[in-house]
């Protein structure tokens, strides 16, 4: 009885990480989706400045 075990080829292909679905392609490419992200990154940012300055 042999055993077959599959081994992975460092740094190949399959080696990285997993390939974006479509809505996460589309999502990423939505405007006014880019612009709720930039509001919302903003807004935790001032929390946490304006809370380190009172």
């Amino acid at each position: 009885m042999t055993k077959i075990t599959e081994k992975t080829v460092p740094y190949s292909n399959i080696s990285y990480g997993t390939e974006p679905t479509k809505m996460v392609r589309f999502m990423r490419r939505l405007f006014i989706f880019q612009v709720y992200n930039f509001f919302r990154l903003n807004l935790k940012v001032m929390k946490i400045v304006v809370g380190g300055h009172s």
